[in-house]
């Protein structure tokens, strides 16, 4: 079956769950909905305040604005398909998804390195940050958090596409690469796919053992005094648990995609197919909300002002 002729999938992953639909649909509308108030609220609270027109906060709102992105790739298409019984996706439709969910993903890690190189620069070389830090350069590194991915997964997507396909069951409720190339024809030529994951992997890596880089100049510089070690405390320990988080989870996904087993129930599947829509993009904003000084007390401010009727 040529790719460029397939018109549909089948998400054959909604089978197992289909006796649950109700209580599943009630639960994750209103988990998608407080996904929605936190990051939205951390937005609207950075982009108000001008007392947080800082780079750190900057990335932060990018943080949240991509989990707004990601998560709207997936939760009212699956919000759509429990209501439904037929769990079909365009084949566009579910390359769109495709791009989405892996570039949400690997956005959350490129972001997320920025941030350690500004921890880097703000902590370790204090007296250059403000001459380097500028907004041109902090508009440079937004941008590429986001191109980055963007330009490398719409690669991967142009590969994918380009595929003889001979069956249409994805054994998910959301469309994934490898699920896809999956179900080329035997006589598909694979090969590119393959190379380009592990181009992926490699880039991804480099994001990953960077941010390793920087905690050890971090830490070493921290250990010397006290005001460090509270700086480290206020704006690096939210950060270096929300990598560990998003590496963790990405890391387990796309091993078990690739080789874990089929023992397991379908619906546990799912779960672990979902974890990085389901952990990271709540995770992110309630630590730091919760643990960056300025962002906590303009919350608390808020709720304070609030109930006096001011």
């Amino acid at each position: 079956m040529d790719g460029t002729e397939q018109n549909h999938f089948i998400l054959s992953g909604f089978n197992e769950i289909m006796n649950f639909t109700v209580p599943l649909f009630s639960v994750t509308l209103l988990y998608y909905c407080v996904i929605l108030f936190f990051n939205i609220s951390l937005v609207l609270l950075i982009v108000l305040d001008e007392s947080l027109h800082e780079p750190m906060y900057i990335f932060l709102s990018s943080l949240c604005i991509n989990a707004l992105y990601g998560t709207t790739g997936f939760y009212p298409k699956f919000l759509s398909d429990l209501l439904s019984s037929s769990h079909r996706i365009s084949y566009e439709g579910c390359l769109l998804q495709v791009f989405i969910m892996y570039s949400f993903a690997c956005c959350n890690l490129s972001i997320l390195t920025v941030m350690a190189f500004d921890r880097y620069l703000a902590i370790c070389r204090p007296l250059h940050y403000h001459s380097f830090m500028t907004k041109r350069r902090l508009s440079q590194l937004v941008c590429f958090s986001w191109l980055t991915p963007f330009c490398i997964f719409a690669i991967n997507v142009v590969l994918t596409a380009r595929l003889k396909l001979c069956g249409i069951n994805i054994q998910r409720v959301l469309c994934l690469n490898w699920l896809i190339v999956k179900l080329a024809c035997p006589e598909a030529d694979t090969f590119s796919n393959n190379t380009s994951a592990y181009v992926i992997l490699v880039v991804y890596l480099s994001h990953w053992l960077f941010i390793i880089w920087t905690y050890i100049y971090l830490i070493k510089t921290c250990v010397r005094s006290r005001e460090d070690r509270v700086k480290f405390t206020q704006t690096c320990v939210p950060h270096l648990t929300s990598v560990i988080i998003n590496v963790t989870v990405m890391a387990f996904d796309s091993m078990y995609l690739r080789f874990g087993s089929r023992d397991l129930s379908q619906s546990l599947q799912n779960f672990i197919a979902l974890e990085f829509l389901i952990i990271t993009p709540v995770t992110n904003p309630l630590m730091y909300g919760f643990k960056l000084t300025k962002i906590r007390n303009r919350i608390l401010s808020l709720i304070f002002c609030h109930r006096l009727g001011l």
